[in-house]
């Protein structure tokens, strides 16, 4: 099945789980939503309008529960969800980013979700805590041009090879990069990591703003290959058409750093007045419809039981990405002192 085939089997899927999706997960709270909100459930969302707007307003039709939502970067959110502590009107935390939803818990902000709803999500995609849960996946991987490229890299160790110098592109200001950076010191401790960024750095690796244009320099041969999120690659085919697409994604396997599992994910404040409400939405959000929401829109990895990925990517399983726990990405601060002391935080 081609990417144009997968789309619009996703959203036939959609269509049809409009009208069911919610009577297991979601219809039988609405009542108590009736009961105990106070007023519009307020969402503070790392994920664009542009991504989830749709979503939250199929939310409000299909259970009358109204939003309030603010828009901003996660990690400036998760800042000013600290600052205002247990005085912030905000019900849900919606984060692009584990680490973002690791610093919130941290600050003892987040409650416990009910076994209901972590239940749906793996062990390795929620909190250890339960005090929040993963939304979708993306994998880190290395995209390429097999026109340049006649052996992928199989490891992050593997790119410090010589033979690679000047020949990779990455987005230092990018939060995917410098969450698999964090996962790195996380993983291989302090020393190691800026080992390896000080190689990584002697390779002369291509700086560019963003993964997009990170792709694209690889997709026109301008660098050989690109550290950047799976679903970039998919994203172009989608707009222009495989035909267009050069670039091919390699994935890297066996618990290798390179190949971190990053999340969105989502998590109810403490403080909230609409317990109730906030873990219908949260439901709604690993619903079917929820799920396959996310894999048509930005193609990423489902992490509710029971929904599969788009048939062109591998599974987790296959992947075998590193073992951590996300929360532990926070430390954000450190990592970007480390790429700065390392040369790497180039603007």
């Amino acid at each position: 099945m081609n990417q144009l085939q997968t789309k619009a089997r996703v959203k036939q899927l959609i269509a049809g789980a409009m009208a069911v999706a919610l009577i297991a997960g979601c219809s039988s709270g609405s009542s108590e939503s009736a009961e105990t909100s106070t007023g519009p459930l307020v969402v503070y969302s790392g994920r664009s309008e542009a991504l989830v707007a749709e979503l939250f307003s199929q939310f409000t039709t299909q259970t009358g529960i109204k939003l309030e939502v603010r828009y901003a970067d996660s990690g400036e959110l998760a800042a000013l969800l600290i600052t205002e502590g247990d005085a912030s009107p905000a019900d849900v935390y919606f984060s692009q980013d584990a680490g973002a939803l690791g610093a919130v818990e941290d600050a003892g902000l987040l409650s416990t979700l009910p076994s209901d709803i972590t239940n749906l999500v793996d062990s390795r995609f929620r909190s250890t805590q339960d005090r929040w849960v993963a939304t979708s996946g993306r994998a880190r991987v290395a995209v390429y041009n097999p026109e340049l490229v006649s052996v992928v890299p199989n490891t992050i160790d593997d790119i410090l090879n010589p033979m690679w110098k000047g020949k990779i592109g990455f987005a230092p200001t990018n939060a995917s990069w410098q969450s698999f950076v964090t996962a790195l010191r996380v993983i291989r401790g302090e020393a190691e990591a800026e080992q390896w960024l000080t190689a990584f750095k002697a390779n002369e690796p291509v700086p560019y703003e963003k993964n997009g244009a990170v792709r694209d320099a690889v997709n026109i041969g301008e660098v050989s290959l690109g550290l950047v999120n799976h679903y970039y690659l998919y994203e172009k085919i989608a707009a222009e058409g495989a035909d267009a697409v050069v670039a091919k994604n390699h994935y890297f396997i066996n618990g290798d750093v390179g190949g971190l599992i990053n999340v969105a994910g989502v998590g109810v404040l403490e403080s909230s007045k609409n317990t109730n409400a906030a873990n219908q939405l949260v439901k709604f959000l690993l619903s079917v419809q929820g799920q396959e929401y996310f894999g048509l829109k930005t193609f990423e990895y489902p992490l509710a039981a029971g929904v599969a990925p788009f048939s062109e990517l591998p599974t987790i399983e296959e992947l075998n990405p590193p073992a951590i726990d996300l929360s532990n990405l926070k430390s954000l601060a450190e990592t970007q002192e480390l790429l700065a002391k390392t040369g790497l935080l180039t603007k």
